[in-house]
This record gives structure tokens, C-alpha cells and sequence, in this order.
């Protein structure tokens, strides 16, 4: 019988105490490797522009999420707002972008959101874009746990993560969900506020395999533990797939589950750009494809390409 990996820390008492220390590097703000070290409970705060009090933009059943997270009861999604990447070509950016949007939710309410979406037969609990708000998500899942939350937790994030923020989570997230964009830090530093972007986040994608390892599904068919790659393929190569494929491969595991994803169109600043003011072509989406492959990757996630 499946049982979530935070259901231990509840059980031992840990979750409050995660939640904080997940809360004393929430202010000033470190808790992703910006470190802009903001006073959140100020009218000025960091990079991710977040107040201390989560704040979410909407929640529900997702149907447009990886079949492997989606099953046939959807995927239970709390899209938070803001973000500390704050991506030029971001397709959520009315969401992203604006970090007081949304809902101020307190732990107990996010608590029973959880719960709502769990009664409402969602396979998970899909925490979209939650880094800056670690602290508030801790919180609540104590509440949620205790009064009866037992479906897998997914955390749903940019791969941006710090180290120290990513150890407060270790046996507790069940599935991790990183969309990982440039390989390159000089290229992301044109398009990203992050110019340490691939770095960091190839350090980030260690520890979140070290924690869960490769993605295992249920007899239905749905994931239930370990690691889901998010790739989108850019124009002229940008995003350097084939780095991406062979450092995955060769630094976690050639059966790690990545979705190559041919969504990519320009918006928000992005109309217009040099370099990313189109869509991929079909030729550049398959090249991306055929050179994740040849790095070594299975095949894991993108089947359906092939």
C-alpha cells in the first residue's frame, strides 16, 4: 500500500519544526539561490516580488498535465504566484510576473485546499511554481496530513532550487517536476534573472534524484515516486538539449523520465526577440529528439516522439 513520504515526518513531528526553518530562510529571503535576502513583510520585497503569505492564482483538477500525473482524475493543481526567474519569454506571466495576484491564503486554508482537491479524486498534489513559498507549503501540509491527506506530493518548479531549501523537503516530496530550461548560465543570463540558471540547477536535479529517484508508476499507470524532467525545446537550439540529455544520462540515470515539450511560442517579451521571437520548427523539435538519444537517454517519457 502506497503511503506518502510525508505521512513519516508527520508522524515523528518534523514537519512543523521543517516548516520553521523553511520560515526563518523566508525572512530575510535565501530560500532559492538568489538570496536576495528580502524583508517579505515589507513593501519591498526580493526578486520574486512575493509577499511572506502564500498567495495562489487558482486550484483544480488538471487534465493537461504529463498522463502519468493526470490518470484519469486529474492532477490536483495549486498554481502559486510569482517567481524568482522571471523568464522574458514566460507563458504564464500574468501569473508569474504578477506576485500579487491571485489569493492570500494561510496555512490552514491552503491546508484545506489540499484536502478538497484530494475528496475531489485528484491522483496528487501538484504544488506549481512553490519555491518562494516552501515555508507556508510545509506549514499547511502538517494540517493537511493530520486530518487525512495520503496522495503523492509533486513539486512543481522552474530546477532553480538551493540546496538548503531542497533538504527541508527530503522526505516529504514525493515526485519532483523540474522544467529545466538553458544548459548554457551565459544564455540563460540573456533571457532568465538567474545568469547562474544552469548550474545551479544541474545541482539542484542531483539532490532532487538522490532524494526520490526515477520516476515509478502504479499498476493504473500513474506516478506515485521520483524524478520528471520538463524540457522545452527552444528555437535555434537555445536550450541545449542534447547537453541536457547527456549530463542526465551520465550524472543520474539514462532511464530518467524527460518530456521533451514542442510547446514553446513567444510571449510576453519575447515577440520580436532575435532569438526566440518564433516557434521551433518541427525539423528542430525531432533534431532535439533524435540528439537526447543519441546522449544516452532511454527514451524514458518521450516514447510518444519516437
Amino acid at each position: 500500500m502506497f503511503r506518502p513520504s510525508y505521512v513519516g515526518p508527520y508522524q515523528r513531528g518534523e514537519l512543523e519544526a521543517r516548516a520553521e526553518r523553511a520560515a526563518a530562510l523566508a525572512a530575510p529571503c535565501c530560500l532559492c539561490p538568489q538570496r536576495c535576502r528580502a524583508d517579505r513583510t515589507s513593501a519591498k520585497p526580493g526578486i520574486c516580488g512575493s509577499p511572506l503569505e502564500a498567495r495562489v492564482s487558482s486550484a483544480f483538477a488538471h487534465f493537461g498535465e504529463e498522463a502519468v500525473l493526470v490518470g484519469c482524475r486529474g492532477s490536483g493543481t495549486i498554481f502559486f504566484c510569482g517567481c524568482s526567474l522571471r523568464c522574458n519569454f514566460c507563458q504564464n506571466w500574468e501569473i508569474s510576473h504578477a506576485p500579487d495576484s491571485g489569493q492570500s491564503l494561510d496555512s490552514g486554508e491552503l491546508a484545506a485546499l489540499m484536502l478538497e482537491l484530494q475528496r475531489s479524486g485528484c491522483h496528487n498534489i501538484n504544488l506549481v511554481t512553490p519555491t518562494h513559498y516552501v515555508h507556508a507549503i510545509l506549514a499547511a501540509l502538517a494540517l493537511a496530513a493530520a486530518k487525512g491527506l495520503e496522495i503523492p506530493l509533486v513539486y512543481n518548479c522552474g530546477g532553480y532550487e538551493s540546496l538548503e531549501t531542497l533538504a527541508l523537503l527530503d522526505g516529504v516530496v514525493d515526485i519532483f517536476m523540474p522544467d529545466i530550461k538553458f544548459y548554457d548560465d551565459r544564455t540563460a543570463a540573456r533571457f532568465l534573472k538567474a545568469s547562474d540558471y544552469g548550474s545551479r540547477t544541474r545541482e539542484a536535479l542531483k539532490a532532487m534524484h538522490s532524494q526520490v529517484g526515477v520516476l515509478q508508476t502504479g499498476p493504473d499507470g500513474t506516478a506515485f515516486r521520483g524524478l520528471l524532467v520538463r524540457h522545452l525545446v527552444l528555437p535555434g537550439g537555445l536550450a541545449g538539449t542534447g547537453q541536457w540529455a547527456a549530463w542526465i544520462a551520465r550524472e543520474l540515470s539514462p532511464d530518467t523520465y524527460v518530456n521533451i515539450m514542442d510547446q514553446y511560442r513567444p510571449c510576453f517579451a519575447a515577440a520580436g526577440d532575435s532569438q526566440i521571437g518564433r516557434r521551433p520548427g518541427e525539423a528542430e523539435f525531432r533534431r532535439a529528439v533524435d540528439e537526447a538519444l543519441a546522449a544516452g537517454l532511454s527514451g524514458r517519457g518521450f516514447e510518444r516522439l519516437i
